[in-house]
């Protein structure tokens, strides 16, 4: 299958991580050691149907603990790097801002200084080759009015906790790899759906709260605008980069699905009253406009021309398609996401801070 590299793989049992570790242990010949600190949305069970690979082990580690990190990659010896270990809700970062700075800031810190001591101690073939990919958001541009893209250059302008930190981890990347010449790559993605997905997120949350028969809470006016992007298409995205992109480069992965959250909402409503139908009303009947969210920017957008032009992407999924079957994923694996629902959240509104 062509790629058979040594990697390791940061916030491997988070919703992205996971299906990066799926990804590369059912379609390439990678080894894969995946670690995670396993905060509350960490799931070993999203890697079930891997976990009996050869290739595939766990770490449980923090990354803010630079001394176990680099005894780790001396030990194990990587050929690669995604850092996918992250603090990533916005309504948890204005509730409680200073486990994102601990985990997204000074865990990038520590995991990239383990990261470079050992870059350095490598043979010079091995060290032209090594890799540290960090996986970042399209939060870190701020926002859009009606028209515009992101790109790689488009000035970063965070308005939350979440995005600062997210903002801050890049920027320490791309000093270690401007001070210490450490190979680095970094992305930039808009927003992820799909199986796994900690019900915290919008669309994972609309579903469970609909087929529970709870409200299904929009923000404002629901007219706050993201570009949805298939979480197997970013991961395939991830490993591209990983295996053709230009060390010291960013590329911007989108999925040019752009929908106004309340847009988001009726798709999922319409698509229950579809597969699962309530025994009174629609599903839509269940929506409620509430109170927006602090700082919340208006519009995300992202142009992929560098990744589809340099590199060959080409996201697989239309949003509509990608949405059926996410849906349809929920539906059938809820022994996935009960546990998570009884015991970990239950679909309360988090972030309304002022």
């Amino acid at each position: 299958m062509g790629y058979s590299k040594k990697v390791i793989v940061t916030g491997g049992a988070g919703f992205i991580g996971s299906a990066l570790v799926r990804h590369l242990i059912r379609d390439t010949d990678a080894t894969v050691v995946m670690v995670d600190k396993l905060t509350y949305a960490g799931n070993l069970e999203s890697l079930k149907e891997i976990s009996d690979s050869p290739r595939y082990s766990f770490v449980h580690a923090d990354i803010c603990d630079t001394a176990k990190m680099s005894e780790f990659f001396n030990e194990f010896h990587p050929d690669a790097i995604f850092h996918l270990a992250a603090e990533s809700h916005v309504d948890r970062s204005i509730d409680g801002p200073g486990e994102f700075i601990r985990t997204n800031v000074v865990g990038t810190a520590s995991l990239l200084q383990a990261a470079c001591e050992y870059w350095k101690g490598l043979e010079e073939d091995e060290k032209a080759a090594f890799r540290f990919q960090h996986i970042s958001t399209d939060e870190v541009y701020g926002t859009l009015g009606e028209e515009g893209y992101f790109t790689e250059t488009t000035p970063y302008s965070p308005h939350s906790p979440y995005s600062a930190s997210k903002a801050a981890s890049d920027h320490l990347v791309r000093a270690w790899h401007d001070t210490y010449g450490l190979p680095d790559l970094i992305t930039n993605c808009s927003n992820n759906y799909g199986p796994n997905h900690f019900p915290e997120k919008l669309i994972p949350l609309v579903i469970l709260n609909a087929l529970d028969g709870k409200p299904l809470p929009v923000y404002g006016a629901g007219a706050n605008v993201r570009d949805w992007l298939h979480v197997e298409d970013h991961v395939a995205a991830l490993r591209l980069v990983n295996e053709k992109g230009a060390v010291g480069e960013t590329y911007n992965v989108g999925g040019h699905n752009e929908r106004t959250n309340l847009e988001v909402v009726r798709t999922i409503c319409s698509t229950l009253d579809e597969l699962r139908p309530r025994k009174e009303g629609k599903y839509e009947d269940l929506i409620g406009f509430v109170q927006d969210r602090p700082g919340h920017d208006l519009r995300y957008a992202i142009d992929p021309t560098k990744l589809q032009t340099q590199l060959g992407w080409k996201a697989k999924y239309t949003f509509d398609e990608g949405i059926r079957e996410t849906v349809k994923w929920y539906l059938q694996n809820d022994w996935w996401w009960r546990p998570i629902r009884e015991k970990k959240y239950s679909g309360e509104r988090l972030g309304g801070a002022k």
